[in-house]
């Protein structure tokens, strides 16, 4: 994990915010219902997971935290889990050992273990899997793969365009309609997100069960600089 809380633009061009520790404590004054903390280069560039900083990180939360990024191994989930985070999220690691998700959700239960898909369309427009930080293209169709994880004891797919992360110009409804519609656990929708329209559209005509978001909480807006923000629970219902 770099030494800091950073946003990308299509998984790339990672751009400082903060110390993740400070972020935490402004979202537990705004009411942020859950964090989702993801190292995305941790198994591209073969980090190590630092859990004393994890530990630290969950410490200051007052909601439910889930991380992924590097958890290669039940031992990993058992220490992230350990450090004070509710859900493990696997991505690169479901891939090859489909078996880890199983051993996860019979320990901890299904909710705790959650399948990070990331897709992109190809050449051809067709939506694939991809792992290793978005530069590993498995050829794996997304809702072929979905259906597999949920066999395997996946609770929940956290579902990131990865053609969309960080562009501000709404999420991908077609491939969260794909998924959501082939499987029978929450789907959690990421990247492009820029306002409240963009949260309704994704759960009314894609069919999410929840959405996530991160540019449109960490920019004042577009192009503009840095400031820490989450909606109203009058503007969320």
């Amino acid at each position: 994990m770099k030494d800091g809380l950073y946003k990308t633009v299509r998984f790339n061009n990672p751009a400082y915010i903060g110390d993740p520790i400070n972020v935490v404590k402004i979202f537990n004054e705004k009411g942020a219902d859950e964090i989702v903390l993801l190292d995305i280069a941790a198994t591209k560039e073969n980090i190590q997971i630092n859990f004393k900083k994890l530990s630290e990180i969950a410490g200051e939360a007052f909601m439910p935290m889930a991380y992924g990024g590097g958890i290669a191994t039940y031992k990993d989930a058992q220490r992230t889990f350990d450090c004070g985070f509710e859900k493990v999220i696997i991505n690169s690691a479901a891939e090859k050992n489909p078996s880890l998700i199983t051993k996860i959700a019979k320990t901890y239960g299904s909710q705790s273990a959650v399948l990070s898909m990331d897709v992109k369309r190809d050449l051809f427009g067709r939506y694939r899997v991809y792992t290793r930080g978005g530069t590993k293209n498995t050829g794996l169709p997304p809702v072929e793969y979905a259906k597999k994880m949920e066999l395997t004891g996946a609770g929940e797919i956290f579902l990131n365009a990865i053609h969309k992360d960080g562009t501000w110009n709404g999420y991908d409804i077609e491939i969260i309609k794909q998924v959501s519609k082939a499987v029978n656990i929450p789907v959690i929708a990421s990247g492009g997100a820029s306002g409240m329209d963009d949260f309704k559209k994704a759960i009314i005509d894609g069919g999410a069960s929840a959405v996530a978001a991160a540019s449109m909480f960490v920019y004042q807006k577009k192009g503009k600089g840095v400031l820490i923000t989450f909606p109203t629970e009058e503007l969320i219902l």
